[in-house]
């Protein structure tokens, strides 16, 4: 149970860095965000190592291994690259434009998608009872932070935030998003992955 506390308390921890970027305090945010990611990475490593195992047939390791690489790559993707890592979470202050572009096209918030695969693929890989009974909840906690965000930071930290939230869905992707992403996926040629889909348009235009 003490590692399911430590992955609480990491996620709490790096979601610290809006407060900080928005006061622009300096070097708060890459320790804020270093420490809780840390905290994370060692408590769900150490849950996946516990000793008490489910009973699952051989094949679903297997998925579990195609699953847990898949959604890796795209929480990584999603938070890393889609998003400008240096202005998002090292630099002092807010991490610059309103990316709506790529994945941020498709739903406001994709890495809870993927955070919700890579733990189901941590389940059927480290085969850990605690894991499969940490999930609920660290879904649950990740749903209320990013809900925390979206209402009361978000807004306040990228100019055009209302707008894109009255257009693109929280979490769960529609038809018009869906259009959306792909639009941008086609115009990634003529279009940067961190410009907006109109941004992109107006290139392909001239």
């Amino acid at each position: 149970m003490i590692y399911v506390l430590l992955a609480v308390g990491g996620v709490v921890i790096v979601h610290f860095c809006d407060p900080a970027a928005i006061k622009r305090l300096p070097l708060v945010k890459p320790l804020v965000w270093a420490a809780g990611v840390g905290l994370v990475g060692y408590a769900t490593t150490m849950a996946c190592l516990q000793p008490d195992k489910l009973s699952l047939p051989s094949w679903t390791t297997w998925m579990g291994w195609v699953l847990l690489g898949a959604s890796f790559l795209l929480v990584v993707y999603s938070l890393f690259i889609n998003l400008p890592f240096r202005k998002t979470y090292l630099a002092t202050g807010v991490g610059g434009e309103l990316i709506t572009s790529g994945f941020y096209a498709l739903t406001r918030h994709p890495g809870v998608l993927w955070t919700v695969l890579l733990m189901g693929g941590l389940i059927l890989v480290s085969r850990s009872r605690l894991v499969m009974a940490a999930t609920p909840l660290f879904i649950l906690l990740d749903l209320l932070v990013v809900s925390i965000q979206d209402r009361y930071f978000f807004g306040r930290m990228f100019a055009g935030y209302d707008a894109y939230r009255k257009k693109t869905p929280m979490l769960i992707p529609n038809a018009k998003s869906t259009r959306a992403f792909i639009c941008s996926i086609r115009l990634a040629g003529w279009a940067s992955p961190r410009r907006t889909v109109k941004e992109a348009t107006d290139v392909r235009a001239s």
